[in-house]
């Protein structure tokens, strides 16, 4: 694992004299400035990911940032200083979004379970495109718009028939709580199109997540296809949008092999081929909305080592930071068996392996463990823990309020190296301040 760890700070980050280097800046001298724990941020590597993205998908396409993956304003803010849009599944994404800058008109709102309080400030507010997600929802949009005297431009997510084999999380071919199953579509189209209220634009299709098998996505574009050619025949005009969602996925252990987005760019080259002299998709915009793709590898969580003990033969490390605010490290968000996140002595970089450790934080519970038995040079107290691939699901997707210990801070380097940019991760008095360059 530590391997892995050092592979991806040679890939996407820098290491000067043994430490961790972020946009220019020691990773020690952030801590230093910033406390520990932190959650520190690479734009480069945002813009490097963006890039490569935009330059796999075919011309037609537009790239959507998945707000869920990381809400930080400032990485918001990021994104739309690039040209992207921004998705949500919450309104209170939605007003993150809103206040980062982004333009109602250019938010999509997708996640089952919609209230009519949050579909009706998102619709009161004019939102971009609302990804139905059953009958219910349909019929709950068109009752609010009537009463506010608004249309709302509407998607139908759709769970597919087959399923997108090769992801961590497989969510076609089964019962899924997101989406219309594909088998129900028309009889959603119908209510959909019997509402005046209810502008219909296009299909939002999601298969999967965490997939790194560009033949698998590309198969998934596939079938979102054939489906919409379906729509298309029964509505006598082409769709508007073509959302085929994210699933987009980064590598995490050493087992796992990076998507190859050459091999993708090749395949969707075919497939989308064969879309431009298809009249059921002239005019058709079509777009993803990845989030974890973008930001995941740009993230590192940066812990001190508080104390060591041994208990019984085997030697633990207590961080000052825990799964209170990494909870996917932990292993406790999605894993069904515990797996070591790359982790590093992030200060130590330029050091051989020496002893086979637990990782673990401050919390009152045995679920506190961000590493099992992972190989690390001998640590001394004071010393700096990373975890890698801490960009997306890290500190929003934690129980920062368990135990009640400080929540961590979240700093964003700029891609120019000159700057930093601090965010308080302290929901109730978050604030923004632009500090020196750090060395």
């Amino acid at each position: 694992m530590a391997d892995l760890a050092l592979e991806l700070a040679k890939q996407f980050f820098a290491i000067r004299e043994g430490e961790l280097v972020i946009g220019g800046a020691a990773v020690s001298a952030i801590a230093h400035r910033h406390g520990t724990p932190c959650f520190l941020y690479d734009c480069k590597v945002i813009d490097r990911k963006l890039e490569a993205l935009r330059q796999a998908l075919p011309s037609r396409f537009s790239v959507c940032y998945s707000v869920k993956a990381n809400p930080l304003p400032a990485v918001l803010r990021h994104f739309l200083a690039r040209g992207c849009r921004l998705e949500v599944a919450s309104v209170g994404e939605f007003r993150l979004a809103v206040e980062a800058g982004c333009k109602p008109e250019d938010i999509l709102f997708a996640g089952p379970g919609k209230t009519e309080v949050e579909l009706e400030q998102v619709i009161a507010c004019a939102i971009g495109e609302i990804h139905l997600e059953s009958i219910t929802e349909a019929t709950r949009v068109a009752a609010i718009c009537k009463r506010l005297g608004k249309r709302a431009n509407v998607a139908i997510r759709v769970n597919p028939a087959e399923q997108a084999e090769g992801g961590a999380m497989r969510m076609g071919g089964r019962p899924a709580v997101f989406g219309v199953d594909e088998e129900s579509l028309d009889a959603v189209l119908d209510v959909v199109c019997a509402e005046a209220t209810l502008v219909f634009r296009g299909l939002h299709l999601f298969a999967g997540t965490q997939i790194l098998d560009a033949a698998v996505l590309a198969n998934q574009y596939r079938h979102g296809l054939e489906i919409a050619r379906r729509v298309v025949r029964r509505l006598g005009s082409p769709l508007s949008t073509m959302d085929f969602g994210g699933g987009l996925g980064i590598r995490y252990f050493p087992h796992e092999t990076e998507l190859n987005l050459d091999h993708l760019k090749e395949r969707l080259s075919v497939l989308f081929a064969e879309v431009e002299g298809d009249p059921a998709f002239n005019g058709t915009h079509f777009l993803v909305e990845p989030g974890r793709f973008l930001v995941g590898e740009c993230g590192v969580y940066v812990a001190r080592v508080n104390d060591i003990k041994v208990s019984r033969g085997k030697k633990f490390l207590i961080l000052d930071g825990g799964m209170n605010h990494h909870l996917a490290a932990s292993g406790n968000l999605g894993q069904a068996i515990k797996r070591n996140f790359p982790v590093a002595i992030v200060n130590k970089l330029d050091e051989s392996p020496t002893e086979n450790v637990d990782v673990v934080g401050p919390l009152c519970t045995p679920l506190d463990t961000l590493a099992r038995n992972v190989s690390l040079p001998e640590a001394e107290i004071g010393d700096l823990l990373g975890i890698f691939q801490s960009g997306a699901y890290g500190r929003s997707a934690s129980p920062t309020s368990f135990l009640s210990h400080p929540a961590p801070a979240e700093v964003l380097v700029d891609s120019d190296g000159r700057m930093a940019t601090f965010e308080s991760s302290d929901e109730a008095s978050r604030v923004t301040c632009t500090v020196d360059p750090v060395t």
